[in-house]
């Protein structure tokens, strides 16, 4: 899984490469190529930095999974308010690249920055009595109960 994370996560930065730590083999570190090549662990990571590692590996888990199981989707819910201008690029860029190879890419989020950088969307709001609107491509108009 690693391998398959870090082949991911090249794709995004010339920065980390991911490694099993030698005294914990469950446990993983970056190589920071941006720090002389220091070894850190995954829990000194910046919330930034935390969700690309983060997005590497779950694109590293669902590559090693479709060689038996085909992935087309992939929804990610939050952690792009931990990221700056920079690490939101390299997040979206990852993205993109996907929805290139037809993968439906969905992102749950209420980031301003994202609105204006994600072209379909679709848009929920509350309304009264615990119910929400939905609107956007493919929706009918019509309330869903928040308990649905």
């Amino acid at each position: 899984m690693v391998s398959h994370a870090n082949k991911q996560l090249e794709k995004m930065t010339d920065r980390y490469l991911l490694i099993r730590d030698k005294q914990e083999p469950l446990a993983l570190n970056v190589i920071d190529d941006y720090q002389a090549g220091e070894i850190r662990s995954v829990k000194n990571l910046s919330g930034g930095e935390c969700f690309i590692i983060s997005l590497s590996l779950a694109l590293g888990l669902s590559k090693m999974s479709s060689k038996k199981v085909r992935i087309d989707s992939l929804f990610l819910d939050e952690g792009f308010g931990t990221l700056d201008e920079n690490a939101l690029d390299v997040a979206l860029d990852a993205l993109s690249s996907l929805h290139e190879e037809n993968k439906l890419i969905g992102v749950i989020s209420h980031i301003s920055a994202l609105k204006n950088r994600i072209s379909t969307q679709i848009s929920v709001s509350p309304q009264n009595s615990g119910r929400s609107g939905i609107v956007g491509p493919g929706c009918a108009s019509r309330l869903i109960n928040a308990l649905d």
